[in-house]
């Protein structure tokens, strides 16, 4: 092996916004070496941070019992044909993921008996009642 170092330039793509032309400028000045390190990664750190800010989704709620019980429900009604999907806004029926859900949801009420408050057992009992009547009325 020999002692020679090689140069290779690393330049970065991505576009974060109207400052993209001013980034070009800054990369090819640290690909000539003018510019010390240090400044660059600090400089992308802080585009990084200004491209997460303006992607930021709203906080979700928190999870407990009774939200995993609405997501699987929500899951079951999609499966179900009962509402439409939110990314193609179509309604298809999987009656196989739908019982699956369903069972899912029923062994969660048989685990977990004596174990929820008076309003998780009513809300898990609702659902399962609803999903049950529904999933009949789809299958037959």
């Amino acid at each position: 092996m020999s002692d020679e170092k090689k140069d290779f330039v690393v330049k970065d793509r991505r576009v974060f916004s109207e400052e993209d032309s001013e980034n070009e400028t800054q990369d090819t000045e640290t690909a000539a070496g003018s510019v010390p390190e240090d400044e660059t990664t600090a400089s992308s750190t802080a585009e990084d941070d200004q491209a997460t800010e303006a992607h930021q989704e709203p906080p979700l709620p928190a999870i407990n019992f009774s939200t995993f019980v609405v997501s699987l429900n929500a899951s079951a009604l999609l499966n179900l044909g009962a509402i439409e999907d939110p990314a193609t806004g179509q309604t298809n029926k999987d009656l196989a993921m739908a019982k699956q859900t369903i069972d899912i949801l029923s062994m969660l009420e048989e685990k977990t008996a004596g174990n929820l408050s008076t309003e998780e057992s009513n809300l898990l009992k609702s659902i399962l009642y609803d999903l049950r009547i529904i999933y009949v009325k789809e299958s037959g």
